[in-house]
């Protein structure tokens, strides 16, 4: 069972259908908040809401599938949660997506295409439309997860690395949006940066028995790190990355 400590927090989770995404929606279900998940997928989504709620009997977990990559569509969804539930304490933004090659010269221009949609469109739609909405809660928090290959890119990965450096960049344009809306208090709300190596659940345990992983973060680690970000005061996360793996 959940400590409680996000208990009456209303949070959303964008890409909330894959293992990261139902890893978290059953952690902040745990600890008391009411998570409304979002996916491409209404499949995946079904599944994650349902372990969610089977994880915490009782707890308020919805998922709605919504067009992330078209803003109105981000926009009405934060529109919706907001009238809904009367606030909104939390986006946590964990599309994700990856292509790569053999080497820097094969680079496919193809992947920057799709890459640039699911890593930083995603990011844009989703922190333009909540943005307003985070600012009027009192722990307000958007929480993006990224890779340190953005400060460290592979050959193989420049259009990964190129893509997830963007949304960094994007990311912390809104915290400092954040705390010029604070002034002088200090920022209300914050928009932090979680950086693994790569993810790694059980079903990739079970599909890969002999691998090690190393320096791979396990998605229920990645959840406990999210739901962190609101222990800690907004002032002292915003605009800040918080390793969970080694610096490069």
């Amino acid at each position: 069972m959940g400590n409680g400590s996000l208990t009456g927090a209303v949070i959303a989770v964008a890409g909330a259908g894959g293992p990261a995404g139902q890893a978290t929606l059953v952690r902040l279900a745990e600890a008391g908040a009411v998570v409304v998940g979002a996916d491409n997928s209404a499949e995946r989504l079904a599944e994650a809401v349902d372990a969610a709620r089977y994880a915490r009997g009782g707890a308020t977990v919805t998922g709605e599938t919504v067009d992330l990559l078209d803003l109105d569509s981000a926009r009405q969804w934060a529109a919706r949660i907001e009238k809904e539930h009367g606030r909104i304490d939390g986006l946590v933004h964990l599309v994700g997506g990856w292509r790569g090659s053999s080497g820097f010269a094969e680079t496919d221009l193809a992947d920057w295409d799709l890459l640039e949609k699911l890593l930083i469109r995603t990011v844009q739609h989703t922190s333009l439309a909540f943005f307003d909405a985070l600012q009027r809660s009192d722990r307000g928090r958007y929480v993006l997860t990224s890779a340190a290959g953005a400060q460290k890119p592979t050959a193989g990965n420049a259009a990964y690395s190129a893509a997830k450096a963007a949304a960094e960049s994007w990311t912390l344009a809104m915290a400092d949006g954040f705390r010029k809306a604070g002034g002088e208090d200090g920022p209300r709300s914050a928009a932090a940066i979680l950086v693994v190596k790569a993810l790694v659940h059980d079903a990739m345990r079970a599909e890969r028995p002999n691998a090690k992983f190393a320096g791979f973060t396990d998605v229920k680690d990645l959840a406990e790190a999210i739901e962190g970000v609101w222990q800690r005061p907004a002032a002292e996360v915003n605009g800040n990355r918080l390793w969970l793996t080694e610096k490069p």
